[in-house]
């Protein structure tokens, strides 16, 4: 029987980037994987959808040609083509994790994994020990009892990233980051999308103005929004799906030729043995403590199978704290408080921290300010003056509470904000950084500023 020091089940980038970590810390590491190297990150997620939206970017650039004073006579889509250069980026980065595990010397072991008493894991019927396992085998996109995909005509996400043929019409159902950035990409495309949500707003887990800001952006670029909705059955006999949807006013039958469940995700615990070891579950994740160990000693877990946002700089960050402290190191937890949260449709929207509501509710007496992009000058250079940057400060003692940004490029931005509150910035440092002119950073300047009573350009 194969011993390592350390066994990581699942090579998306919770488990790659663990296994990684643990070889550079001197640990003997093996990783299992049942399908691509990368997981649903490089091969169905992250990675290929921002392909897909580059290509929705650049054809909306076209279609816009004439407002930058460029006349492009004929330009059409190649749908096949789209899909073929998403799957290509993706099969690039998968070799390029396929590299990095050779370089640090990782065993990858073919197979489905799962744990054994004794710490052991058997893959498909061969049995390997370490002195430390690792589950990160993630999630999958969640199945509603009256949303049953058939992978045909009511699809998730690994479907609407491989479809062969452009639909004419599409229902989605859920407008997390997964639904909103496939409505955003069919619709650039031509198709004529319907989003429902259930609750009040899109993306209702951002800020109010941004989920406002959002939904007139979205209805702006012609995509039919239902929000306070809920789809409560479907027909798929037909050639098409016809779709009961619950509203405010009543039942209303929407059609369409495709329905994309994005309605969350489910972690991906079942039959891996966690019954067998003893391991404790709740409520669909595994339970762990502040360094990701289970209940059962020599037992691990991190990423989409434990409680927390299922991200995947979550579950690289989750998985580098767990090995380090393995390995003896002096580890701080994980600051959940600090997790930048991105959206990449369009416009882009990018958080980290509390939400107004949420200060407000916490007790703080709260400084807010707000730099629209309609009145930055690179924004108007570059034709994208959607959106705004907001933050929130205590008026007390200056403490950076939360930002909250949407517009073009805003998730290359929000790094300033998380940096900035891990070092424990305040309003003023923040102001009396220089921020480089013209460039759209320096709304997140201008925003203190406002918050501040110190702004300049408004």
């Amino acid at each position: 029987m194969s011993k390592y020091d350390v066994i990581v089940l699942g090579s998306g980038p919770g488990g790659y980037v663990t296994a990684i970590r643990a070889s550079q810390l001197g640990l003997k590491t093996a990783i299992v994987e049942k399908e691509s190297l990368g997981g649903v990150c490089l091969n169905w997620g992250c990675i290929p959808t921002k392909a897909l939206l580059k290509s929705a970017q650049v054809f909306d650039y076209l279609k816009h040609a004439d407002s930058y004073g460029l006349s492009v006579k004929e330009f059409d889509k190649d749908f096949g083509k789209v899909i073929e250069r998403s799957r290509g980026v993706a099969d690039g980065m998968s070799k390029g994790v396929q590299f990095l595990l050779k370089k640090n010397k990782i065993d990858v072991i073919d197979g489905f994994g799962k744990l054994k008493a004794g710490k052991k894991v058997d893959v498909d019927g061969k049995e390997y020990a370490a002195d430390h396992i690792i589950v990160a085998t993630g999630a999958r996109s969640r199945e509603l009892p009256n949303l049953k995909q058939d992978g045909k005509k009511v699809i998730g996400y690994r479907e609407a990233m491989t479809l062969e043929k452009q639909p004419k019409s599409m229902i989605v159902v859920g407008s997390g980051a997964i639904g909103v950035e496939f409505a955003h990409f069919y619709n650039s495309m031509g198709t004529e999308v319907t989003i429902v949500e259930y609750l009040p707003n899109l993306v209702p887990l951002e800020d109010e103005e941004v989920s406002k800001q959002f939904e007139r952006s979205f209805k702006k670029a012609g995509i039919k929004v239902m929000t306070n909705s809920s789809v409560e059955k479907l027909d798929t006999s037909g050639k098409t799906v016809k779709a009961t949807v619950k509203t405010k006013k009543g039942e209303e039958t929407l059609e369409a030729e495709i329905v994309l469940s994005a309605v969350g995700i489910a972690s991906n615990i079942e039959n891996i043995g966690l019954e067998d070891v003893g391991i404790v579950t709740d409520k669909g994740k595994i339970m762990v403590n502040d360094f990701y160990q289970t209940n059962i000693p020599g037992y691990y877990a991190i990423g989409d199978v434990v409680p927390g946002p299922a991200l995947a700089h979550v579950a690289s960050a989750e998985g580098i704290t767990c090995v380090e402290k393995i390995a003896g190191h002096n580890v701080e937890p994980i600051d959940y408080g600090n997790i930048p949260g991105c959206t990449y449709a369009s416009p882009e929207i990018a958080s980290v921290g509390m939400t107004e509501k949420q200060a407000k509710e916490a007790g703080y007496d709260i400084k807010v300010g707000k730099f629209p992009f309609s009145a930055s000058g690179k924004a108007s250079a570059s034709g994208n003056k959607d959106g705004f940057v907001k933050v929130i400060f205590d008026a007390k003692y200056g403490e950076w509470l939360g930002c909250h940004m949407i517009g073009a490029g805003v998730t290359d931005m929000i790094a300033e904000a998380v940096l900035g509150r891990k070092l424990e910035t305040t309003g003023y440092e923040v102001l009396k950084a220089i921020h480089p002119h013209p460039t759209m950073s320096e709304a997140v300047m201008e925003a203190v500023a406002d918050a501040y009573g110190e702004v300049i350009h408004l």
